[in-house]
This record gives structure tokens, C-alpha cells and sequence, in this order.
């Protein structure tokens, strides 16, 4: 069996406020054409589908007719909800959805209906897809079964896993959403939050989903399966030869690193992982990050070339020019984000660069340390701190 590894679709996402459907659907067009010449059974989908969990009317018809056109491709989906998505919305019609050859899995409580039978020469191939986990809601839901962050509730939802594998017998593949990393120590269940931090600046890791007691889940907890379909990291990663983060189709911010967009065809012979190998997609328009002098950089011919790509420009000039932007734009229309940095210093550069990246938990964090003059939140503040961000977050995927 062939599958194609996708995840973090984001449809209906703009970039700096740029639309980016048009981008996308033909970006999702090619996983179509993949499909043919590839000969692919299966695309996987690990998590937000959607950028909004109320998406608009227009991107609800892009979704539908991307699935279309790859179901008519000759491949099977299969789709789970992430944190962007509202499970219940995706879900709705699911039973009806699966006798066209759609699986879509949004049911968090409800194990049993992750798994999703296929089957080739070889036999069943059981597709655990994983709907994005969100740890208020599971603990509130099962007192009794200790959850207190994301490593547990992927450690609860793999233990029913294999349970399922115990008693379906086979090959099996997991899809989650979640924030993984091999973290040195495999075996803990609660990484330090230096190790947190250290793991979130390899790319653009959405902060949002580091609120409500989300933390790194190590790779230790996908064992048993014979591949592991990651999503939420926007760039491709991998934590161990069968767990991996194939990325976003498209490029959704400067601090994505990988610079190439696909996904991972994972082919699965007799005895389970057999080779995995990337399937690349069209890039749209590239990421460029320039620096120097305003004046220099509008006349600089070493930029030839990079006039169609999204733009990233740090200007170095002493003082800070006046509409920078605006005459950026004259030659690099998609000129997207313009940062002064001639009058800082390269620490305060890596401080502005460092506090961009921190979670909202961290945040709070930082005020009450600066506002108690170096002590921050107490471990049971914390935690008080990440149930009421995930209670927000749980809200607003509801909605």
C-alpha cells in the first residue's frame, strides 16, 4: 500500500493578509496529479484542514472540490481534525462521507472510531487517525485517567491504539496532531520547558497550540505502530525513520525553515514499513529574506530574480526610512514584512527575534516575573494559567 503524508492544509489562511486559495488549490491540484503518477492508495491528512473553525463558504467549496479531485485521482482519504478545525463541523455527514471513499475522524472521546480498515494483497491496514487531543477537555471528560498535558493524552490515545491493534490484527498507521520531538531522554513524560523552548524556535510551531497544558510530546510515545503521520509543524521533520511531520503545503510564515513543500510517500509492504521517500509539490513563490540599506537594496542587482517571491526585508539604515514599504513594493510587489533593525544592537535583536516566538502561557509568565520583580507563576498559578488558555482554545475549536 502506498500512502501520501499531508497534514496542516490551512485552507482559508492568508499570508501577511495576501489570499493564498488560489495558491492552494493549485498546490492541491498537483497532490491529484501526484495521485496518478504515483500510483498512491491512500492521502493522509493530520490535522488542520481548515485555518478557521467557521470556515467561510468559498473555502469550504476549494476543500470539496481538492477531495473530489483526488478521489477521481484513484485515492482514498484520510482526514482528522486538528486544533485550527471544528471537529464537529469537519465531522458532520462522516458516515456518508465514507462510502465515497472520505474517512474523516473528529471524534476525540470516542476511540473506537479512529480506526480506519484498508486493505491490500497483503491484508488489513488499520489507519488510526488521531483528532487533535485537547487535554482540558479529555481530563474534565476522564477524571480518572491522569491526563494533565498533551504527552498524556497521546500516551491515553496510543494506549487505545494498541489495544485496538491487540485485537485487530495487521499493519497499522497513526495520524496526530499534536508538537513531538525526539527529546534526548524518550522515556520522560514531561520535557523541560528549556527543551520545550529549544524544540519550538526549529520552526514555525503555531503558539496557540502550546496553551491549555500542551507540551512536546516525545517520539517514545508512538511506539507499536509501524508508522506515525505527524501534523502541526509547518516544515518537514524527522524524529525517527516511521515518525515524521511532512509540513504545510504552503509557506504560512518567514520562520518556516524548509524552503521545499510536499509530502512523505510511505509505502507499506508485507511485514509493515517498507520505504518512505518525499514527493515534492510546486512552490508558488518563495521565501526571501533580504538586508542592507534601503537605498542600496531598490537598486542591488544581486536580488535579480527575486521579484515574484514573498519578501522579507531588515533594514540596516541608521535611521529609519520614511514608507519603506511602499517603495519596497515598487520592486518587490509581495513585499510582506519590513523590519528596522539599524538602531538596535544584535541583542535586542535576538531578544525581539526570542520574545516573537513565546507561547501565551509564557507570556503571562514573563509579566507576573516582571511584575514581582523575578519570581513568575507558581506551579499551581501555571497550571491555572494553562487550563484557562485551553478552556479559551476548546471554546473557539467549538464554535
Amino acid at each position: 500500500m502506498r500512502l501520501l503524508h499531508t497534514s496542516d492544509w490551512h485552507v482559508g489562511r492568508t499570508f501577511h493578509g495576501a489570499d493564498t486559495l488560489g495558491a492552494l488549490v493549485g498546490v492541491l491540484d498537483a497532490v491529484a496529479l501526484a495521485v496518478r503518477q504515483q500510483r498512491i492508495d491512500v492521502v493522509l491528512v493530520a490535522g488542520d484542514v481548515y485555518d478557521s473553525a467557521m470556515p467561510s463558504g468559498r473555502h469550504v467549496e476549494a476543500l470539496t472540490r481538492a477531495l473530489a479531485e483526488i478521489r477521481a485521482a484513484g485515492a482514498e482519504i484520510v482526514l482528522s481534525s486538528g486544533n485550527h478545525d471544528s471537529a464537529a463541523r469537519l465531522g458532520a455527514n462522516a458516515g456518508f462521507a465514507k462510502a465515497g471513499g472520505l474517512h474523516l475522524s473528529t471524534q476525540a472521546l470516542d476511540p473506537d472510531s479512529w480506526r480506519i480498515q484498508l486493505s491490500d494483497e497483503h491484508g488489513p491496514v488499520h489507519v488510526y487517525a488521531l483528532p487533535y487531543l485537547e487535554p482540558v477537555l479529555l481530563r474534565a471528560a476522564l477524571p480518572d485517567a491522569g491526563i494533565t498535558g498533551q504527552t498524556g493524552a497521546v500516551r491515553w490515545a496510543m494506549d487505545a491504539v494498541r489495544a485496538s491493534r491487540a485485537q485487530h490484527p495487521g499493519r497499522a498507521v497513526v495520524l496526530a496532531h499534536c508538537f513531538a520531538a525526539a527529546m534526548g531522554d524518550d522515556a520522560a513524560d514531561a520535557p523541560t520547558a528549556a527543551a520545550q523552548a529549544s524544540a519550538r524556535e526549529l520552526d514555525d510551531a503555531p503558539r496557540d497550540i502550546t496553551a491549555g497544558g500542551l507540551d512536546v510530546v516525545p517520539v517514545s510515545a508512538f511506539a507499536g505502530v509501524d508508522y506515525v503521520a505527524l501534523g502541526h509543524i509547518h516544515s518537514r521533520q524527522v524524529l525517527a525513520p516511521a515518525v515524521r511531520y511532512s509540513g504545510a503545503p504552503l509557506h504560512y510564515s518567514f520562520r518556516e525553515r524548509s524552503p521545499e513543500r510536499g509530502g512523505w510517500l510511505v509505502e507499506l509492504d508485507a511485514e509493515g514499513l517498507g520505504s518512505v521517500s518525499w514527493v515534492g509539490l510546486p512552490v508558488p513563490r518563495a521565501l526571501t529574506t533580504i538586508e542592507g540599506e534601503l537605498a542600496e537594496l531598490l537598486v542591488d542587482p544581486r536580488h535579480d530574480g527575486t521579484e515574484g517571491d514573498w519578501l522579507r526585508v531588515r533594514l540596516t539604515d541608521r535611521l529609519r526610512p520614511i514608507d519603506a514599504m511602499r517603495q519596497l513594493q515598487r520592486r518587490w510587489p509581495h513585499c510582506a514584512e519590513v523590519d528596522w533593525i539599524g538602531g538596535e544592537t544584535a541583542p535586542q535583536v535576538a531578544l525581539r527575534e526570542r520574545l516573537a516566538r513565546r507561547s501565551e502561557a509564557e507570556i503571562v509568565d514573563g509579566f507576573l516575573a516582571h511584575v514581582r520583580k523575578g519570581a513568575g507563576a507558581s506551579e499551581r498559578e501555571a497550571a491555572l494559567v494553562r487550563d484557562a488558555l485551553g478552556r479559551v482554545a476548546a471554546e473557539e475549536a467549538s464554535r
